[in-house]
């Protein structure tokens, strides 16, 4: 079972436990002194085998946890973390309907919120539920091969599996939502039809070529990733979305760009008249900053929070700069922190960083990239 890969020994349990509790109360100097706080989940961890977070350490938890992941460059804004509580619900169709109304707060009319919903933890006798799905939100990808998909080929086998457990496909259009993939604790994995009202879409024109708008090109608003387990103290919380927002190369220079993803930059190219024969005449550099001009500028025109590149750069030296004054190192993966595009135009490129790993964390557990695909659905 999966689980007791998840599952920590006690002794294990007791010393991130330990770990944790003082680090919220060395952060949190109002919660007073953490000896009897410590005695208490000792306590309690000798007679159950688990621990229960507080609600304050809960939120405390996830918000470190954002401000220790390597690979996000948006952390500036780690302690404005909405901490949505939901530790209660543990079936596949409680969680579904907890995550699309997550979508719906976290949208917020466009002016996105970073949000995280927690689900039930594991425990030494149960499970916690699991959500399959990478992201709460995921285009289909029809077909059996790249070169002929229709829609997203990073999500061709997870479409494929449920269109053979059932699910009947969308209209067939490059951007038809997939359902939310979702396991409770004491269930088999499900599909749930994302509702469409608890998603925001944003059209993609270009500022200067009106023809763009004939493409019916899109995405989404809200950048909510589903299938990292959440790590607070030797407790897991294997279902626990979160979303910032979008930083506008992650779908202009990779979403829609990338070759083994959406792959348009060829397509631009050609409307735009520009040279392909060759890679000297700098064509695909040239659609790739047309491409993330007219997300940018989509997102300004259809009011949807967004950052650029070069602004998100200053923000994360901003944050680093922070954190150093208050005794805190910053880890970071450099190859993530540094953006697709005009690498070295942005601050962060000139600066080396140490990949260090703390806790509280998010993390992928065990057999993530299979369930993302879908594997094993069947």
């Amino acid at each position: 079972m999966e689980i007791l890969q998840r599952l920590l020994t006690a002794t294990q349990v007791w010393e991130e436990a330990a770990r944790f509790i003082r680090l919220f109360h060395r952060e949190n100097p109002q919660a007073g002194d953490p000896g009897e706080r410590l005695a208490a989940v000792r306590e309690e961890l000798a007679e159950t085998g688990t621990y229960r977070h507080t609600a304050e350490e809960l939120a405390h938890g996830a918000r470190v946890a954002w401000r220790n992941s390597n690979r996000c460059i948006g952390r500036l804004y780690w302690n404005s973390l909405r901490v949505r509580d939901r530790r209660e619900l543990t079936s596949g169709e409680d969680i579904a309907a907890e995550c699309f109304e997550h979508l719906r707060e976290a949208t917020n009319g466009g002016r996105i919120r970073p949000t995280i919903t927690v689900f039930a933890p594991d425990a030494p006798d149960r499970p916690g539920p699991v959500v399959w799905s990478e992201q709460l939100i995921r285009y289909a990808g029809y077909g059996d091969h790249p070169s002929v998909t229709v829609g997203d080929p990073r999500n061709r086998e997870l479409t494929g599996a449920l269109r053979e457990r059932g699910w009947p496909g969308g209209p067939g259009t490059p951007f038809d939502l997939l359902p939310l993939v979702v396991q409770g604790s004491d269930d088999k994995p499900r599909w749930f039809d994302v509702p469409p009202d608890a998603v925001l879409e944003v059209p993609i024109e270009h500022p200067d070529h009106d023809h763009w708008s004939d493409w019916g090109l899109r995405w989404h608003a809200v950048p909510a990733i589903s299938n990292m387990c959440l790590e607070i103290g030797g407790i897991h919380y294997p279902a626990a979305p979160f979303n910032g927002w979008y930083m506008g190369t992650e779908i202009g220079a990779r979403n829609l760009g990338d070759t083994d993803r959406y792959n348009l930059l060829p397509v631009v190219a050609r409307r735009m008249g520009l040279d392909t024969s060759s890679d000297r005449s700098l064509w695909k550099d040239r659609a790739l900053v047309e491409l993330n001009r007219a997300v940018l500028h989509s997102f300004d025109r259809a009011g949807v929070t967004i950052a650029d590149h070069h602004t998100e750069s200053r923000r994360f030296l901003s944050h680093m700069e922070r954190e150093e004054r208050r005794g805190r190192q910053v880890g970071a993966d450099w190859s993530w922190i540094v953006p697709p595009i005009s690498g070295s135009a942005c601050p962060v490129f000139h600066r080396t960083y140490q990949d260090r790993q703390e806790s509280p964390a998010y993390v992928h557990h065990p057999g993530a990239g299979d369930r993302a695909r879908g594997r094993n659905l069947v």
